[in-house]
Formats: C-alpha cells, structure tokens, sequence
C-alpha cells in the first residue's frame, strides 16, 4: 500500500506517468484513481473510465480489497462513514452505530493495515478538551471506493449501474475538493523553504475550525483558509480568518488565504509580510522538476 508515500508523492507519480493536460484535469482524475499505479487515459472522461476500469472489475477489485479487509462488515461501514462524512473519528462511530471502544480498535486494525492514517488536531499545547480525530485515506482510490462504489455493491453486482451513477454525478463537482485541501497544504510546506514548517494541517476543537494551521521551524504560528467557490476572494475572507483565530485564542504571526479562482483587488492590497496569498495558478509548483524518479512502482494489479 501507501505506508511511505505522501499524497504529493503519490500525485507528482500520477503525473508523470498520466501526463494529463493540466493540473486541474489531474486533480480531478487522481481523485478518483490516485494511489493505485494504474495508466489512465485522462482523454477519457471520468464517467467512461469508471466503469470501464472499476464498475466492470468490481469482482476483482472487491476481492483484493477484502483480502485486507478480511470481509469485515464493521470495517466496511466505518471506512464509508469516513469516506461520506467529515472524517470524525466519534461522528463515524455514531453513524455506524459501535462503541468507542469496538470503533478504536476497528480504526487500529484499518490504520495498522495502511488503509487509513491518523489526522490529529493541530492543537495548542496547552489545549486538553477531548477533541475527536480525523482519518485520512492513505490512497485517494480508496476513498472514492468507499464512499461511491462499495455502498452500492448489491447493483454493480447484478450489473445495474443506475444507483452509483446517478449518485457520482451529485458528488462529481465536490469530490476533488479534498484532494485540493491535501495539496494546499504541500503548497504552502513549498512556500517556507526559508523557515522550514515543521508541522501542519487543520485547527478545530469544540468551537471553532481553521482550515490551515502550522508551526514553523523558528516557532511561528501560521493560520489560514482555503477558498474554492468560482468568485474570488474578498477582504471577509481575511476578517474571518483573523476572528476564528482569536475566538480559538491563537497568537498568529502569518496568515494565508488560498483562491483557486483569485482575489479581490481590496485584498490584494492587504499582502503583506504577515499575509500570503495563495491561488490555484500557484500549484503548477507542485509539479516541477518532474522525472521519472516520481514514478513510484507499484505492485497492484492493474486494470
């Protein structure tokens, strides 16, 4: 599996060996196949592919997953309430109906068999609330299979692909967005090579949400927000940010905002030392340098 590859490993190896035509074709089609080592002909539309290269191999797919899985019903729910949820480690056990108990354990043996790796709070010090984990699919396929395919398993056995279709084309446009987040934070990680970030991911606790939070070599504390929508950024997006950070009583020393689709003149005009702006023309950075020692080998069977 995954155990030793980053999700910008794993994305700098799928383009390489892909070649889609830009950036945004490739988030979108990594997606849904990332992490597996299979050739994908990103002139193929997703919806072609999927049930060439998935829905008609269901059989041998469900069966080398489950040889991981070992069949395990509990297993099974919980990685699709992750996969359809928020990540919560607690909302998953709620929505699959186990005990905290039985779901930690359950998480242990998916987390000790690289299907799933721990997303912790990036949290103060000084922060002791019992804060509910998030899990991170170790493989973007796996993801896409829990959350659209495996739920739907009594329809694609018998041939009938109505229900999963219907119910990708609902969550096609907001699919990718996780996978952006993912590589918003191996952007920014790009953007400190001179003060190295030492840790990084999301803040939340019991109140409050920030979507960036790091810590820097020198100790700087780095808060930010991530923007998806077609409009662009505005100067709200930076009052937000600034009042989430002192509601979760954070001593910020930079904030960031990223924009796939840029920002605002007004805010433009706030960039500043203490502030990065961050826009999806910036992720073409992610893809320097590419040779063939990104390719990473892979041993699943290819489809």
């Amino acid at each position: 599996m995954s155990k030793f590859f980053s999700t910008i490993q794993q994305f700098r190896s799928f383009y390489f060996q892909n070649n889609p035509k830009n950036i945004e074709e490739a988030i979108e089609y990594f997606s849904i196949f990332g992490g597996m080592g299979w050739s994908v002909d990103t002139s193929r539309s997703l919806e072609y592919l999927i049930e060439e290269k998935i829905l008609k191999n269901y059989r041998y797919i469900h069966g080398d997953i489950t040889k991981i899985t070992q069949s395990n019903k509990l297993y099974h729910s919980l990685l699709s309430a992750l996969a359809t949820g928020d990540r919560r480690e607690h909302a998953a056990f709620r929505k699959v109906k186990v005990s905290r108990k039985n779901g930690e354990e359950a998480i242990d043996f998916l987390m000790d068999n690289d299907l799933l790796e721990m997303d912790k709070p990036q949290l103060r010090t000084d922060k002791n609330a019992d804060i509910s984990n998030k899990l991170h699919f170790t493989l973007p396929f796996m993801r896409f299979w829990f959350s659209s395919i495996s739920p739907y398993y009594k329809g694609i056995k018998d041939g009938d692909y109505t229900e999963v279709k219907a119910q990708f084309e609902n969550r096609k446009q907001e699919f990718s967005k996780y996978i952006y987040e993912r590589l918003v934070l191996e952007l920014i990680k790009i953007n400190f090579a001179d003060d190295p970030i030492e840790r990084i991911g999301s803040y939340w606790d019991n109140s409050v949400e920030i979507d960036i939070f790091a810590k820097t070599k020198s100790g700087k504390t780095v808060a930010g927000s991530w923007k998806f929508a077609k409009s662009k950024a505005n100067k709200s997006e930076l009052t937000k940010l600034k009042k989430r950070s002192i509601e979760a009583e954070l001593n910020v020393d930079k904030f960031i905002i990223f924009s796939k689709n840029g920002f605002s003149k007004e805010l433009k005009s706030e960039k500043s030392e203490t502030l990065m702006l961050l826009s999806f023309k910036n992720f073409n950075r992610l893809i320097e340098n590419l040779t063939s020692n990104d390719l990473i080998e892979n041993r699943n069977k290819k489809y």
